[in-house]
């Protein structure tokens, strides 16, 4: 069974330290490199975190997942990292006022795609490894390159 994890991770409920960890690997990032690749590169800090138990990572997503309550604390603690990966995608610009909406757009699809690829990987049963199914999330909003 092909599993991503149970600890603080992506497929638990989240900490308030997650966000600054995101946050912290996002400011990590290279500056020349694009912000939408380097919110999906930041996420790997907790997808590494799911990679040591797989199979307590996928039962703990099961149970956030099947219960109504633990699913709305996960949405309502990763909206409170929003504010900082949009406060660092304005930093990566140099911008220390009004963010933009772009940035805050990137931070909300980001974590969206995350979740996505989630409730993907744990529908699969563990079949599915999440590491690629977030890649495919964030490609459906990659811009193509012109041929």
């Amino acid at each position: 069974m092909k599993a991503s994890t149970g600890s603080p991770s992506t497929t638990s409920p989240p900490r308030p330290d997650q966000g600054r960890q995101v946050a912290g690997a996002l400011r990590a990032r290279p500056v020349d490199e694009d912000d939408w690749t380097a919110l999906r590169r930041a996420l790997d800090t907790l997808i590494a975190i799911d990679r040591q138990d797989p199979v307590g990572s996928l039962a703990m997503a099961r149970l956030v997942q099947d219960t109504p309550v633990l699913c709305a604390r996960r949405l309502e603690k990763q909206s409170g990292w929003q504010p900082l990966l949009v406060a660092t995608l304005a930093e990566r610009h140099g911008a220390t006022d009004d963010p933009g909406l772009r940035a805050m757009v990137l931070a909300a699809v980001a974590l969206d795609c995350l979740n996505i690829a989630v409730s993907r990987w744990t529908d699969s049963d563990g079949v599915l490894d999440l590491e690629p199914l977030v890649d495919e999330a964030f490609r459906v909003f990659t811009p193509r390159q012109p041929r």
